[in-house]
């Protein structure tokens, strides 16, 4: 089946055969669309949030990504991740160089796994289709759902703490009110008002999400500097924001810290790594996710730093003593207009974060889970009430907790998923998908009964060496001192890169050695050429 491109979008060049290749239609500028009726309506692995989206729905300028950005990036976690490294010993220049080196190396995976996005239309389970199978792919999607359901559970009760703490300073008696649980019970009103409010804006659709991020945004960034502002008053100028020294220094204490530290910085968006197709599949082009994500993500996140370490370095001087939660920093002002204006900018950041990173992506993962049975919409409901059950703000106790323990494991397990996605759409099949493919059994992404082995050896071998050496200091975190395998200890501090590099290698090599037996021929005028059909081994009448 062949078609044609809509008037706005000339130069439609359909591939070759009637096959699944002839479904799909490349236009002029590289995205593709597949023709009517290329999926069938009601099959097991679709349904209307899991196709691909229709190009002229395709329409997010880069203001859209770096707004989507700018309203990520600037929430009270990532506030944590700059003042928990001055926590730690750096100073501001050490601090801000560690965050904005973090964020210029999570940018290449980001801008490479959102590549698909635009060109096919794909969110990031479908995409994940294509090199772990289809249904292998509920495996990497799992992973990724489980980890934004527990940062659902961190947001949502930090926010709700904020509020708590806030509206505590506004109304006495607020604080001490009756316990329920071993907290008071005004504290739980706030945590599950908010909740709910986070749940009504993602149940309206991404356009909704698209509309409150525009005007988040830049509302986020004027609180921020708000606060800066309020704490150089205190603090009598720049001056002791800028001058607070490093108990590390730039020798041998600080390095120790500065590695895993890094890791730890890049684990916190290597989440998006992996999803950002979810977002990047309604964009207008590759201009507009390219220049959207590099204007929106490396430069804010180094802003939002510099306001930290400032704020951190200033509270230190002011109050004697390192408040890294802007929250409880806030809270110490008596100005009922300031309290109020912190109130609405936590509200802000939280909710333009949660809903993002937290919300979007394991909805579209549990609709990949049963698509016949879970939309967009019940995938959402279902992670909010997963990340209240799991509520695992504990892990934002200590800056140890939250930068080593946390950040560091579930960095090394993303980046182990993000190398085999890499290696599998850019070096294997050099971007060229047949989309249709993606949602049917026996096709080229069927491998094994559903299942590429290839991938689950590589993920199973990168995961081992990423987080197999994790370790805490003594009285620090869950892991033993000597690492849970002490031969790959030194290997736990740079656990995300080992283990995107240690997948991509892996998974080349077996693919290589190993090809599938439904290979995607790659024609030599660039088109998509009809798969071979799967032989006797492999396919959909299983194998390996």
């Amino acid at each position: 089946m062949t078609g044609t491109a809509p008037a706005a979008a000339p130069g439609p060049q359909s591939a070759p055969g009637d096959g699944p290749a002839g479904d799909q239609i490349t236009h002029a500028d590289g995205r593709v669309e597949l023709a009517e009726g290329a999926i069938p309506d009601g099959g097991r692995y679709t349904n209307d949030d899991l196709r691909p989206v229709p190009l002229a729905q395709r329409r997010w300028t880069t203001y859209n990504f770096a707004a989507v950005w700018i309203g990520m990036a600037h929430n009270i976690p990532s506030w944590l991740l700059a003042s928990g490294l001055v926590a730690l010993g750096m100073d501001w220049k050490q601090a801000v160089f560690t965050i904005a080196l973090a964020n210029v190396i999570v940018l290449l995976p980001m801008l490479l796994t959102g590549h698909a996005g635009p060109k096919y239309g794909i969110p990031f389970p479908v995409f994940a289709r294509a090199s772990f199978g289809v249904r292998g792919a509920n495996l990497p999607a799992m992973i990724r759902a489980a980890v934004a359901c527990c940062w659902f559970g961190i947001q949502t009760w930090i926010g709700g703490q904020g509020i708590f703490i806030l509206l505590g300073k506004m109304f006495g008696g607020w604080k001490d009110a009756a316990q329920i649980g071993g907290q008071p019970w005004t504290l739980w009103v706030c945590f599950v008002l908010f909740w709910a409010l986070e749940l009504a804006i993602i149940y309206r659709g991404m356009e909704a999400l698209r509309r409150f991020e525009n005007w988040a945004a830049p509302f986020v960034i004027v609180g921020a500097f708000v606060l800066l502002i309020w704490m150089a008053v205190k603090a009598g100028g720049f001056g002791p924001l800028l001058d607070q020294p490093s108990e590390l220094g730039w020798g041998a204490e600080f390095w120790p810290v500065f590695f895993p530290a890094l890791m730890g910085m890049i684990a916190f968006w290597s989440t998006l790594s992996l999803n950002i197709p979810d977002f990047t599949r309604f964009g207008a082009g590759q201009r507009a996710q390219v220049w959207g994500q590099s204007l929106g993500l490396p430069t804010t996140m180094t802003l939002f730093a510099l306001l930290s370490v400032f704020v951190t370095a200033g509270s230190q001087a002011v109050y004697g003593a390192t408040i890294w939660d802007p929250v409880e920093l806030a809270a110490k002002t008596d100005n009922v207009f300031g309290l109020l204006f912190a109130l609405i900018t936590v509200l802000v950041a939280t909710i333009s974060v949660n809903i993002a990173a937290n919300v979007v992506s394991p909805a579209y993962d549990l609709a990949n889970l049963a698509p016949r049975f879970i939309s967009f919409r019940t995938g959402a409901l279902v992670t909010g009430v997963v990340g209240v059950v799991i509520m695992p703000w504990k892990l934002t106790e200590t800056p140890e907790l939250y930068i080593y323990t946390w950040l560091g494991t579930v960095g090394g397990l993303l980046g182990t998923v993000a190398g085999i996605l890499i290696a599998d759409y850019w070096l294997l099949r050099r971007t060229r998908l047949l989309v249709a493919d993606l949602y049917r059994e026996g096709g080229s992404y069927w491998y094994g009964s559903g299942w590429n082995w290839r991938a689950l050896a590589a993920f199973a071998a990168g995961g081992l060496l990423a987080v197999g050496g994790s370790w805490s200091a003594p009285g620090k975190g869950p892991f033993p001192a000597d690492g849970l395998i002490p031969l790959l200890k030194p290997l736990a501090d740079y656990g995300w890169a080992v283990g995107m590099a240690s997948s991509l290698l892996l998974y080349v090599a077996l693919t290589r050695a190993v090809p599938p037996q439904s290979p995607v021929a790659e024609p030599p005028d660039g088109s998509v050429a009809e798969p071979q059909r799967p032989a006797a081994g492999e396919g959909a009448a299983g194998g390996r």
